[in-house]
This record gives structure tokens, sequence and C-alpha cells, in this order.
């Protein structure tokens, strides 16, 4: 990282001070003390977040050197029982360990006394290795120097998903230090099994208890690593899946006999906000002598 700032900034960075500006000044209300008070707030938030380093960085190694393999049903009570200690330690209250016919998931409330409530989705597990395939130990989260990055902790889950989570908390132990409130409610829910699809997911989100908690979410986050080696931070506004389903008509020809047509459905949902449930687009394509036919591309918007 330069410590000079240039003199003549390109367009990018005239873009984006304009808009953090005008962002700034709708958030306060446009009002010169309120902008102060908030820039002074990130200031004793950076300074937290700068005497916690050592601890933030210790806190992502002891979680890579925990590592929960949902297809291995290796480290899952261990698991959930250390993410619920993390998100008791950043905060979060109520915390419980929810069960489920496979894995347990996680989930825990931050109130701070907002209008507007966000949920956030953790992941504690991670996917099986080669400890053979790996230039460092991937269960000792070593620090290594990374060519293009500079000084990298490498090991399993330090980019998918742990160490984005472990910044995530890292910013709320910093927030906690510098007594200030984050300026929405947090609703946590965390799984054991996205890496072998989620099969109980529904069941966790669905307690009544959590059910009611994410259904004053007003959208949800996931913690990911879209950053560049420049420091731009990328913020995705939505993630897309996939429903596959076969359909089955049957219709009577002219000559009274009966046609049977097999059609299989695949579509692909980006769900993003804001706004309302939306199909923005389909396209259908049909293969050479078949009655099959694939609806992709298909998105939703929703919030």
């Amino acid at each position: 990282m330069s410590d000079t700032i240039s003199a003549s900034p390109n367009r990018r960075t005239m873009l984006r001070s304009a808009a953090l500006l005008g962002s700034g000044m709708a958030l306060t209300g446009g009002g010169g003390a309120a902008l102060a008070a908030a820039e002074g707030e990130m200031a004793r938030i950076r300074k937290a977040a700068e005497s916690n380093r050592d601890a933030d960085i210790k806190r992502i190694q002891d979680w890579i050197r925990l590592p929960s393999i949902a297809a291995e049903n290796l480290n899952m009570a261990e698991g959930a029982a250390y993410m619920a200690d993390l998100a008791k330690s950043a905060g979060f209250t109520g915390v419980t360990t929810v069960p489920s016919d496979g894995h347990p998931g996680v989930f825990g409330v931050m109130d701070n006394g907002a209008k507007r409530t966000l949920g956030i989705y953790f992941m504690y597990d991670v996917k099986q290795f080669d400890p053979a395939e790996w230039s460092s130990p991937p269960l000792e989260a070593r620090i290594v120097d990374k060519p293009g990055w500079g000084k990298a902790i490498m090991g399993r889950g330090a980019v998918n998903q742990k160490g984005p989570e472990a910044t995530f908390l890292a910013t709320l132990h910093a927030m906690k230090k510098a007594g200030v409130k984050p300026p929405v409610n947090l609703v946590l829910l965390c799984e054991g099994e996205e890496e072998i699809g989620s099969p109980n997911f529904k069941q966790i989100a669905t307690r009544p208890d959590v059910l009611a908690a994410l259904k004053k979410c007003e959208g949800i986050f996931i913690p990911a690593s879209w950053q560049g080696a420049n420091g731009e931070v990328q913020v995705n506004l939505g993630s897309k899946g996939v429903i596959d389903s076969n359909w089955s008509r049957a219709a009577r020809n002219g000559a009274g006999g009966r046609r049977a047509t097999s059609i299989r459905a695949t579509r692909r949902w980006s769900i993003r906000p804001p706004g309302g449930w939306s199909r923005r687009c389909r396209r259908w394509s049909r293969p050479m002598a078949t009655m099959s036919r694939s609806a992709a591309g298909a998105t939703m918007s929703a919030r």
C-alpha cells in the first residue's frame, strides 16, 4: 500500500468519493454535525480494530484449526459449540444450538434498538482436503507470504468461509470496544451442512423462534472474500440457486389416441434486493430430437 495520495485522482476515485459523500449526507439528514459525529465514530472503530488486530488474527487461526466436515461427521458438535461461543463473544444474545435431523445449526440475535433488522448467514463447516495438495499444512493456519498479496493466513476455511465470517465478527468486536452500536439489529443463523448441500437447513430456519426472527429481516448478508489485492471490496447484492422439476402432459390426437410428452425444466433463480418477487427473464432451449426443455437464466428480485 502506498503512503502517498495521487494529486490527480482518477474518475473512479472521484465518483466513489462523491457517492460516499452523498450517501453520508442522506443517512445523516444532511447535517454537518451529524456527519462529523459519524466520522468520529468511524475513527474510534478503526482505532479499536487496530488494537484488536492480534486477537482477531488468532480468532481466525484457532477456528481454522478446528475443522468441521459434515461429509465425514468430523467435529460437528464441537464446531457448533465453537460457533456459539464466537457468536456470544461478539455480542449476540439468546444464542442457542438448533438441532436437526442432521448436524445442528446455531442461532442468535443482536437487538441494537434499531428500526431495521438484517439477517446474517454463517456456515461453520468446511470442505474435505488432501494435505498433499497444499503448499502449507491446511490445519495450521500459518501466515505465509503470498505473491501479489503480501502476508496471508493459509488454511482450510481461510477463504471459504471462516476468514470472511471471522472478519465480520472482528468488526462487531471493534464496534463494541469503541462503544458504537451497529445501525441495524442482527439475526445470526449458522449451519454446518453447507458443503453437503444444506439438506436440513430448512428445518433449522423454520423452527418457530428462528423463523419469527428471520421474518423481521429486510435482507440477508453473507460475509465473503470479495476483496481485491488493491483493497477494493465488492458486495454482491444477490445469490442464485437451481430448481429442477419434471413435468408430464398427455393429450388426445385427432385419431382419438393419446400422446404423452415429458418435459424437464431447470430454472436458475437469482435473489437480489430490493423490490418484490418478479421473474425477470426466461430462456428456453430445445435439444435436437427430444421434448426436453431447459428454462435457464430465470431470475427473481426479492427483499
